[in-house]
Parts: C-alpha cells; sequence; structure tokens
C-alpha cells in the first residue's frame, strides 16, 4: 500500500467512527487506540532489543 494510500485509509476510518459514536466514547476509543499503538511498539521494541541481544551474542562468538 503507497504511503498516501494509507493516509487515506485511516482518515476514512476515523471519519466513519466519528460518525458512528458520540463524543464522550470517541474520547474512549481515541485512548484504547492509543494504548494499542503503545503496546505494539513496545512489544517490537522489544522484539528488536532481543534481536540484536542475541546478534551481539554470535558476533561475540566469531
Amino acid at each position: 500500500m503507497h504511503d498516501c494510500e494509507l493516509i487515506s485509509f485511516i482518515t476514512a476510518v476515523a471519519c466513519t467512527i466519528i460518525k458512528c459514536f458520540p463524543d464522550e466514547e470517541l474520547e474512549l476509543i481515541s485512548a484504547a487506540f492509543v494504548q494499542l499503538g503503545d503496546t505494539l511498539a513496545t512489544y517490537l521494541v522489544q522484539q528488536s532489543m532481543k534481536e540484536n541481544k542475541c546478534q551481539s551474542k554470535l558476533n561475540d562468538c566469531n
């Protein structure tokens, strides 16, 4: 997917959600998506650190 297509898709999803929920619920939905994004980012950083640590150990042995 091209960068602009992804941005357009996300905007369209956001607009659809906005039409379906009152502002009070949008606050909770927004917070939940922020938490989801942060959790996924934390997982990816942790995986990267594990891979780098394993790679570093392999390089130390060679």
